[in-house]
């Protein structure tokens, strides 16, 4: 059974107590009784005023106006000054238009399926949220996150235009994290991981050449090379990552120029690259005169141990690496850093300006304030403390409610559990019967450049409390004992 909107907000009443979340808010409450009301109203008729509001709710004008704010944003209602607001009125139905010339002009498809849309669409609210790969609000640091934008607010300047390369202060902070002896002129700032991902691949690998992927890979980046006619060839991985013998045969067939790889927390699989094998790839990848693409997506996420430092250290210009602060500090925080040595800098460069000029200033100067703030490692602490808690609830309740899926690794950071299902269920019409009873999970044929070796699903800890998790667990465990009796 889906759960309703109200009945979401119920679940999270409930479980506070097993995690500490945000009490709906006055105003909230509010939008919900008024919304409820507004149902009765002929569409255009007047909505009763802030004072008669007030008086019937016994609420403060504040919470009042809020509450009509949060209705205007949602498209309900309109407010005309001097006049009044009123119930939003239907559009007009306008006659379809005949649109099939378009499929003759654009020709054939570059992506593969709607399911890369499906992959990158935030979740439903009205799902429990286990394909979601960003924290929730309840591990973001919000109150941080509104100081530092009302301080980045008030700078002169502020609303100008950026360097193009990005604030030095920034691309400085980031050089310092990734080490291998890298300067703020080796650091261009760009709108997110995503962007980053698309720019890299696109300045380094032309059209209808190769370029090699560890298989199962992040689906974004194969969105990334699918759409820019980029030919994606997987290289099998195991519990250790990508298989380095494998991965010289692959640049023999294909004289592919570059790899792409996630060696810290690896989504979706979660595995990671050991110290050995990181020199054997990077040794792979010399002789195959060949640049490494290192997402290090989850630098921030580790849950047990001390990470390796990045491939880029050790490099010797050989690695292009690629980090994000979405996943650490909040899904809207589009600020991300690629930094590179040589030639192919200038490459990145001329992309990144072709493509949108620069990032918002405002943005970096909130990044810039959050990341440089004296909490900003407690924050990190907390962020961690709670993601183990979640991946630890996540195995047991696996464990518990659905034993005939395989973990085929139990990640040490990153936020996310790689699942085989057994043999003949059809991962697709899983995740969409998991839809149908109120639980969002990413089917796992998107992740891989090829065929698949068998059925998989990614399930995701970092949105969803202890409680959350095992409610939308045992639902998939009842779902596959329900397709199998």
């Amino acid at each position: 059974m889906t759960i309703t909107l109200l009945g979401l907000y119920m679940f999270y009443d409930n479980t506070m107590q097993s995690e500490m979340r945000k009490p709906i808010r006055a105003s909230e409450h509010l939008a919900l009784q008024i919304q409820i009301e507004l149902e009765v109203l002929q569409p255009g008729a007047q909505v009763p005023s802030v004072r008669a509001l007030t008086k019937r709710h016994k609420a403060s004008p504040v919470t009042v106006q809020r509450a009509i704010t949060n209705l205007v944003r949602a498209g309900l209602i309109v407010t005309k000054p001097g006049h009044g607001t009123f119930k939003i009125e239907p559009p007009k139905a306008v006659p379809s238009s005949d649109l099939s010339w378009q499929s003759l002009t654009l020709g054939a498809r570059t992506i593969v399926s709607d399911e890369i849309q499906t992959l990158l669409s935030p979740p439903s609210a009205s799902n429990i949220p286990l394909g979601s790969g960003y924290p929730d609000e309840s591990l973001q640091p919000l109150a941080m996150l509104a100081a530092a934008m009302t301080r980045a607010g008030r700078r002169p300047g502020i609303w100008a235009r950026a360097p193009l390369d990005g604030l030095e202060p920034l691309r400085a902070w980031f050089a310092q994290t990734v080490g291998g002896e890298a300067r703020a002129n080796d650091v261009l700032i760009v709108p997110g991981g995503q962007a980053a991902v698309s720019s890299t691949m696109r300045a380094m690998v032309p059209p209808g050449e190769a370029i090699l992927f560890e298989s199962p890979t992040y689906f974004g980046a194969l969105a990334v090379a699918q759409s820019a006619g980029i030919r994606a060839v997987p290289v099998p991985t195991d519990q250790e990552g990508i298989r380095p013998e494998l991965l010289e045969v692959a640049f023999k067939n294909t004289n592919a120029r570059a790899v792409y790889l996630q060696p810290l927390y690896a989504n979706p699989t979660g595995t990671s690259l050991g110290l050995e094998r990181r020199r054997a790839v990077l040794d792979v990848a010399a002789r195959a005169g060949a640049f490494i693409i290192e997402d290090d997506y989850a630098r921030e996420l580790t849950l047990d141990g001390t990470a390796l430092p990045p491939m880029f250290a050790q490099g010797d210009g050989r690695v292009v690496y690629i980090r994000s602060l979405s996943k650490c500090a909040a899904p809207s925080l589009r600020v991300a850093a690629v930094i590179a040595k040589g030639a192919v800098m200038n490459r990145l460069r001329t992309t990144r300006a072709v493509d949108d000029l620069f990032v918002s200033l405002e943005l970096q100067e909130v990044a810039l304030e959050l990341v440089t703030s004296s909490g900003w490692q407690k924050h990190l602490k907390r962020l961690r403390d709670h993601l183990r808690a979640r991946r630890d609830a996540t195995i047991a309740a696996l464990v518990r409610y659905f034993p005939q899926a395989r973990v085929t690794h139990v990640p040490t950071g990153g936020f996310s559990v790689w699942l085989e299902l057994p043999t003949g269920t059809n991962e697709i019409l899983f995740a969409q019967h998991a839809a149908t009873a109120g639980v969002q999970i990413s089917a796992g044929r998107a992740w891989f450049p090829a065929e698949a070796p068998g059925s998989f699903v990614r399930l995701s800890f970092a949105a969803c409390d202890q409680l959350m998790l095992e409610e939308g667990i045992k639902r998939l465990g009842k779902i596959w004992l329900e397709q199998h009796q």
